[in-house]
């Protein structure tokens, strides 16, 4: 008979990988789902990176399948954003994160704003405000440190990033997104792994979960574009700010 509460969580993750796809925010769902279940803090951070994996990786093949992302021209961008979080990861041992805590919900208030009154916002490029050479030596492993070292909004921070200073339109910019998040992913996995605080059997239940539900969302967000695109992430950040605001 299946545990109720292992059936919640993975469910949980299901739902999780589907906004993930889409918007970002998906550990807005899976870690209080983990924390509800009696999964002690730091093995549900652990575990999250592990089970995230499966819902960024889904996400970024059913993109790349499309064309909507250049997986050669794009790796070597995604090592560096790896790379960024693995550093983050180690700094989160060593560094108070408590200033994060206070500035993120601001922070993600911001993007929702910006999402929600930007006119012009469309799936159609625009003008490009970076280089590509310095959009991939500075924002990019600095998200991925922010993503190493406390986590919440990493999605969202690459959206903005991408849509602002890399003059992606809404798809492309989730597109790319999220194999940037599964490069981070994979740094910060890398560090939790090592450190022995992942529940494996929660994790690889709650990724086959995310695998599925990110590769649904996926499709809808290549259906439906910006129209479905914006309102979510919009309000993704939104309750991930109040969720912070009121913890």
């Amino acid at each position: 008979m299946l545990d109720p509460t292992f059936a919640f969580i993975t469910g949980a993750a299901l739902f999780a990988g589907f906004v993930d796809a889409i918007a970002g925010g998906g550990g807005l769902i899976t870690i209080p789902a983990m924390l509800i279940g009696g999964i002690d803090p730091f093995t549900a951070l652990g575990t999250n990176k592990l089970q995230g994996l499966f819902g960024s990786g889904s996400a970024s093949i059913a993109y790349a399948s499309k064309g909507h992302v250049d997986l050669r021209r794009l790796l070597p961008v995604a090592l560096l954003s790896g790379l960024g979080a693995v550093g983050g990861a180690l700094g989160a041992m060593v560094l108070p994160v408590e200033v994060l805590e206070g500035l993120l919900p601001y922070l993600l208030v911001a993007v929702a704003l910006y999402f929600a009154v930007k006119p012009g916002l469309s799936d159609r490029d625009a003008e490009r405000r970076v280089s590509p050479r310095l959009f991939a030596l500075t924002v990019v492993p600095l998200i991925g440190a922010y993503d190493g070292l406390f986590g919440p909004g990493t999605g969202s921070f690459f959206m903005l990033a991408f849509v602002t200073l890399a003059g992606h339109g809404v798809l492309k910019a989730t597109a790319h997104t999220k194999l940037l998040n599964f490069a981070s992913n994979i740094g910060g996995f890398s560090v939790f792994a090592v450190s022995g605080v992942i529940d494996w059997r929660l994790g690889l239940a709650m990724g086959g979960a995310q695998f599925l539900g990110a590769r649904l969302g996926a499709m809808l967000a290549m259906r439906l574009g910006v129209r479905l695109i914006r309102p979510l992430l919009v309000t993704v950040c939104l309750c991930l700010a109040a969720k912070l605001l009121l913890a």
